[in-house]
């Protein structure tokens, strides 16, 4: 099973962190993930893809970007055996909006 969410990333950031929400041109909430890395050589996208997996509680492998990865607003596709908790997780992080 697998669920996909759409972000908006910050790379360069002063920490690594997932939560919020920012509306996009679509009026769909994104889940907004800053990193402390580059956007150079893919390395931002293996800490979003880190913070991620932390945020619910996944391993690195579950986590994946599919589509986005030389932009700002990207998809990103979670592996994990209960859908229902990972909806539920990312409601939480998006403050309760999506």
């Amino acid at each position: 099973m697998s669920l996909h969410i759409k972000i908006r990333a910050t790379p360069g950031a002063s920490k690594n962190v997932a939560g919020g929400a920012w509306t996009g041109p679509d009026g769909a909430a994104r889940l907004i993930v800053r990193v402390t890395a580059p956007p150079e050589s893919g390395r931002a996208n293996k800490a979003i893809e880190s913070v991620i997996a932390s945020a619910f509680d996944l391993p690195k492998s579950a986590v994946a970007v599919i589509s986005g990865a030389k932009t700002r607003l990207k998809t990103v596709s979670l592996d994990g055996s209960d859908d229902g908790a990972l909806a539920a997780r990312l409601k939480e992080l998006l403050g309760g909006k999506g």
